[in-house]
């Protein structure tokens, strides 16, 4: 069976156990410290109910890992009600000067099927009147990047940085498709992240790469290599900045299926250091590594003598932008034996089980 039946034959099932919530369910927000460009300062995330990402509801089934599509009802939301969620999240928080918004609709910002226009540009004119806000961050698949919506977006919101998230995830087209299923290849990112640069002239517009590190069917080793090669990929075509995304098991995903069956391990905390290391080194462009579900059973883990401390450095280092310490225990010894040997043993798991 195909990555893509496969991926739908799951996604189907887990549809199916989906109950049924208002719209409002559906919205979320927090605060928390962050990096802007214009240094340390306060971030709001607001989550959207959409209908949905347009590519996981398709016949493809979607990415191989992602599951952002149960945070959505899976139908039209009018556009005067997502305004007015928007509204009431946004108001749950005194903004601070050096603020940065970043909205996420568990698909595409920019695609007008999941997000019309008229509230699209209604929420840009809101943000766009707060003094306070610096920043704004949406993410989008590099096809909905368009120079009649970037345009559009940017004229509403003029007096901001306006930033592009798409998740290039590997600069491996094989990886993209084989293992990830991402349904795009590097030529039609690289023409996103071209038209974004071509509009710096007019618009105070960016871009920013999301990488994934690593998708099913790859070892500890290869993991650590393909996110440093994405990385370099990324800046070679002009991304403003990189966000890696550790894998975390996700349910109703093929992810999942693999993880449960044994074939399948997130990566160790030591390798998100090893690429945090080498691409702090080489790269000019700030890099920042997610640390959801750090520790946790279905998220990137090492041992719980040293979870927390490299969670609490890492997230430290994306603020400063620093080299986390050299940090050692026990259980590195056998993160450097799954290097040497998974490629052996051709593991996408743990030679031995980790340490508890």
């Amino acid at each position: 069976m195909e990555i893509q039946d496969l991926n739908q034959e799951i996604r189907s099932k887990y549809f199916k156990r989906m109950e049924d919530q208002t719209p409002h369910s559906f919205s979320a927000s927090w605060s928390g410290e962050d990096l802007l460009y214009s240094g340390i300062g306060n971030a709001i995330y607001v989550i959207l109910p959409t209908p949905g990402c347009a590519w996981a509801l398709s016949k493809s089934g979607g990415c191989t890992m992602c599951s952002y599509i149960a945070d959505s009802p899976l139908k039209n939301i009018p556009s005067e009600e997502l305004v007015d969620i928007f509204r009431k999240e946004l108001a749950r928080f005194s903004i601070q000067p050096k603020t940065v918004v970043k909205i996420f609709v568990s698909g595409s910002f920019l695609n007008p099927e999941e997000i019309h226009a008229e509230a699209r540009d209604k929420i840009l004119t809101i943000l766009n009147d707060i003094e306070a806000v610096e920043e704004v961050v949406v993410e989008s698949r590099p096809e909905y990047v368009n120079r009649e919506v970037l345009e559009d977006c940017c004229r509403h919101i003029p007096d901001k940085i306006f930033e592009i998230s798409m998740g290039l995830e590997s600069s491996s087209d094989e990886i993209k498709k084989n293992r990830i299923n991402k349904g795009f290849l590097n030529e039609e990112f690289e023409r996103a992240v071209l038209l974004i640069k071509e509009l710096k002239n007019d618009y105070k517009i960016t871009s920013k790469a999301y990488l994934f590190v690593k998708p099913i069917l790859t070892s500890e080793k290869e993991a650590i290599e393909d996110a440093v090669t994405s990385a370099q990929y990324a800046e070679k075509v002009g991304v403003d900045r990189i966000s890696f995304c550790p894998a975390t098991i996700h349910k109703g995903t093929l992810m999942e299926l693999l993880w449960r069956r044994g074939s399948y391990q997130p990566p160790w905390i030591w390798s998100i250091m090893e690429i945090i290391r080498r691409t702090r080194k080489s790269l000019k462009i700030p890099i920042i590594m997610d640390t959801s579900g750090f520790g946790s059973r279905r998220g990137p883990y090492n041992c719980k003598k040293c979870n927390k401390k490299l969670k609490s450095s890492i997230i430290r280092s994306n603020l400063d932008q620093s080299i986390p310490e050299e940090f050692e225990c026990k259980c590195k010894y056998k993160w450097e034996a799954d290097l040497d040997y998974s490629h052996i043993s051709r593991s996408n798991v743990n030679i031995t089980d980790r340490i508890s």
